[in-house]
Parts: C-alpha cells; sequence; structure tokens
C-alpha cells in the first residue's frame, strides 16, 4: 500500500531525501508522495525512510492504493530498472 502524507504536515522537507524512489515532492501547503512511485521502500530498506524521519508522524498508509509486498517489491524493480 502507498503512503500519503496528512494535513499534520509541518512542510519540514526531512521526508524528502530519504525516499529512494523520489516519491515525495513539495506540494501547496504540504508535502505529497506520487503512490504510483511509493512502495513503502519495499526493495531498499526493511521500513519506510519517511515515516521514521517525520517529526510530525503525518505519513499513512493510503487507503485509496491497496497494494501487497509482492506488488511494491515489482513497482520498485520496475522503477530501478
Amino acid at each position: 500500500m502507498a503512503l500519503m502524507i496528512n494535513e499534520d504536515c509541518t512542510a519540514c522537507d526531512a521526508c524528502r531525501p530519504v525516499c529512494p524512489n523520489e516519491a515525495i515532492s513539495a506540494g501547496e501547503s504540504l508535502f505529497v508522495i506520487d503512490a504510483l512511485r511509493c512502495t513503502e521502500c519495499v526493495g531498499a530498506n526493511d521500513e519506510p525512510q519517511c515515516k521514521l524521519v517525520c517529526p510530525a508522524q503525518c505519513i499513512v498508509a493510503n487507503p485509496d492504493w491497496p497494494e501487497t509486498r509482492e506488488e511494491l517489491e515489482e513497482k520498485y524493480q520496475q522503477l530501478h530498472s
């Protein structure tokens, strides 16, 4: 399942540089995660790096984008091949 950033985002920019898929960018008032690029760090790390560094704890699962671990692994391979 791709991740998303909720309204608690403080736009601190801690998450963007740690994303291995460059899925995070600045939006109008908060940062956003591109669900087509987010793999929850599957393929690169054991856990989502953005969630580890987020001081606002505003990164949550995107309920509109359900994916299995296998689908996330496949997406990661496609992004990095």
